[in-house]
């Protein structure tokens, strides 16, 4: 696995009001018990390493025995929120198994385990604190990529589903070696499409531990889908070239898979699929992602200087004049659909 490096970490952007109203017309707004600050208040820790002995940079935590009742069935009742709608008939039937913290990166999450007694089954969620670019990158995925996101909100405290794969430097260094060729070619190919969708809705540091590949098992072949879990860097970084994941050099091993599977005619032809798949979801969500944009561009989420930086160098890409007069990462991300979307049509 590659070794994570600690990182900078980004300044944290507040909910405003007007987020908070998208949030409460499209269901994203909750009530709870227990803040991210809440949890922050444990008493001990012991390192949580791998199969193989490693540090994951998680901790397992430990809370004293009056506060970890009262967690336990708020965390029991948030997985209620997340997952049966609020039905607390099951909570007698969940066990909260433990509570992670992260040590890495900006957002620094709570990963909470919770098993049904009854059958061993178990799923994770995370807590965080509700950064608001982080909850544009959320929503951006939910619309306009193929995936859905289940997530709550409630004041400062965010609430995200757990994303099922297998973590891109796992897969690069255990799993990828077991793949055929034709598999080879369908990771490319993935990678490929991956790539143009964080470009185009400037999802960026797409580094391999920050996606999954998710093997899927058809009738006479196994396929595999590249998915983001994680949403810090959006549209946030002045840098164009953070956007694009082949860049990174933690994600060489795939780039060398396309350059081996794919000519360039394929590549051409998959980032075509891709633009013309995200132009069609646009369409389909129109008005809730235009009150997304609206929200966007009422909110600072990025430092000026990577604001005037970026929309300098993506005019140096596009040559979109419109791009010169975008004053806020909202509006730059307007224009960034806009222009996919006109070069659409016009091509058809």
């Amino acid at each position: 696995m590659n070794e994570k490096k600690p990182q900078l970490k980004k300044q944290y952007y507040p909910i405003n009001t007007t987020l908070h109203t998208y949030l409460e017309k499209y269901k994203r707004v909750t009530k709870t018990n227990v803040f991210y600050d809440d949890l922050l208040r444990f008493q001990g820790s012991i390192a949580v390493n791998d199969k193989e002995g490693k540090d994951t940079l998680w901790i397992r935590v430990y809370y004293n025995e009056f506060e970890k009742e009262e967690i336990d069935i708020s965390l029991k009742k948030i997985y209620t929120l997340l997952h049966s709608n609020g039905n607390e008939r099951i909570i007698p039937f969940l066990n909260v198994d433990y509570i992670d913290f992260c040590t890495f990166g900006n957002s620094q999450p709570f990963r909470i385990k919770v098993r049904n007694i009854i059958n061993n089954n178990y799923t994770h969620f995370y807590v965080k604190k509700a950064d608001a670019s982080r909850v544009f990158g959320l929503e951006l995925e939910h619309i306009l990529s193929p995936n859905r996101i289940n997530f709550l909100v409630f004041e400062d405290t965010l609430i995200e589903e757990h994303i099922v794969g297998i973590p891109g430097d796992v897969f690069l260094e255990h799993n990828l070696k077991e793949c055929n060729e034709h598999e080879k070619a369908q990771i490319a190919k993935e990678f490929v499409k991956f790539n143009e969708r964080c470009m185009i809705t400037l999802l960026g540091d797409m580094r391999s531990y920050n996606f999954v590949i998710i093997p899927i098992y058809d009738f006479d072949q196994r396929v595999f889908k590249i998915r983001a879990i994680d949403f810090d860097q959006q549209c946030y970084e002045g840098n164009f070239k953070l956007y694009k994941p082949f860049l990174f050099k933690e994600n060489f091993k795939f780039n060398q898979l396309v350059y081996d599977k794919l000519n360039q005619n394929a590549i051409e032809q998959y980032q075509s699929e891709e633009r013309s798949i995200l132009v069609k979801r646009l369409i389909d969500s129109e008005k809730r992602l235009k009150h997304l944009i609206l929200a966007m561009k009422t909110l600072k989420i990025a430092p000026k200087e990577n604001i005037k930086q970026l929309r300098e160098e993506i005019y140096e890409y596009t040559l979109d004049l419109n791009f010169k007069k975008a004053n806020s990462m909202g509006k730059i991300v307007e224009v960034a659909l806009g222009f996919v979307k006109r070069n659409f049509n016009h091509e058809n």
